[in-house]
């Protein structure tokens, strides 16, 4: 029997939603918590020396992972539930892989999908807040919801989803791990709307920092793809995200990609393949240290200023004419 009970996950909406579902069906109160900002995914590198555990992780990619986790596996169980590029899968007694890149499948929906539906509104609200609004409507059928009741389990999603982003955890209002505590009451994303004063903060943050990344021009316009570049500001960080899945839900079929300037000679960047055509934007995201994702978003958290030519070259040659 183990030890210990650890839970590694994505500090996003995805990654909190998806936890949420696992441990409403199967508690484990005792659990370690260790997350971060949505770009921190090497978190398995915390787990350094820990043996006699049960260790569960979800949303991060296990090819960024492979080393920590090939470390974890002689000595721990270990089951992994991710949506993200994965490499070669690893195989060992102590590991249980829940591992689908499909571009429309969320680590929430892969864990729905292990659960049977058990705490389905959750699943949706990680889905929207991954920006697969589309895949969403589709999951919530059962529910049977009428668009008001679809509504609040979007912005569940889309406000966990901004409090991830960030270059650390205090340019968010939460950190995930305090944000996850303060969903596990609740088995319906509905409730937690009604009465939590944390979402109330969230969408005052939200709504404020959304509207002043709507008054800015992009610099870069191609028939297939949209650039925008924003200063070192703790709420251009917050914003990325959700601003690029506007942007992209808003023009279909153009590639969006935000640069938000680090303050050290490098940008972070957020990238939207196009919502017609979700491909490549990992690959255009891995052809740079520190960048990585998924076909349909990906990012790079220190793109080096003068690579910056290089970037737009590949994005635009990548998404021509939609």
């Amino acid at each position: 029997m183990p030890t210990r009970f650890i839970d590694v996950f994505n500090g996003d909406g995805d990654g909190i939603c998806a936890l949420h579902q696992l441990r409403l069906a199967e508690p484990r109160d005792s659990a370690e918590l260790v997350t971060g900002v949505k770009r921190d995914i090497r978190l398995l590198d915390r787990l350094a020396g820990v043996s006699d555990a049960e260790i569960t992780v979800l949303d991060i990619s296990l090819e960024t992972n492979r080393a920590p986790l090939l470390h974890l596996l002689p000595t721990n169980r270990v089951r992994y539930f991710d949506h993200h590029h994965a490499g070669a899968l690893v195989e060992s007694p102590n590991l249980e892989l829940h591992i689908h890149p499909e571009p429309e499948l969320c680590t929430s929906l892969i864990v729905n999908r292990l659960l049977g539906g058990r705490s389905l509104a959750w699943a949706v609200a990680g889905a929207f807040g991954d920006n697969l609004h589309e895949a969403a409507r589709t999951a919530a059928a059962p529910l049977g919801l009428d668009e008001t009741g679809l509504a609040q389990i979007r912005e569940v999603g889309e406000l966990l989803n901004y409090n991830g982003y960030g270059r650390t955890t205090s340019d968010l209002y939460f950190h995930p791990a305090t944000l996850y505590s303060a969903l596990k009451p609740f088995a319906d994303p509905r409730d937690f709307l009604a009465s939590s004063p944390a979402l109330a903060r969230l969408r005052e943050g939200f709504q404020a920092d959304l509207e002043q990344a709507r008054r800015t021009r992009p610099f870069l316009e191609t028939e297939g793809a949209v650039a925008f570049r924003l200063p070192d500001q703790p709420w251009c960080r917050r914003v990325a995200g959700v601003y690029m899945n506007e942007m992209a839900r808003e023009d279909r079929r153009r590639a969006h990609a935000l640069l938000v300037e680090n303050g050290n000679s490098t940008l972070l960047v957020s990238l939207r393949a196009p919502l017609d055509n979700r491909r490549a934007a990992d690959e255009v995201c891995r052809a740079f240290p520190t960048g990585g994702g998924r076909p349909a978003a990906a990012g790079v958290n220190e793109l080096p200023e003068e690579r910056l030519p290089g970037f737009l070259k590949i994005f635009t040659d990548t998404y021509p004419a939609g």
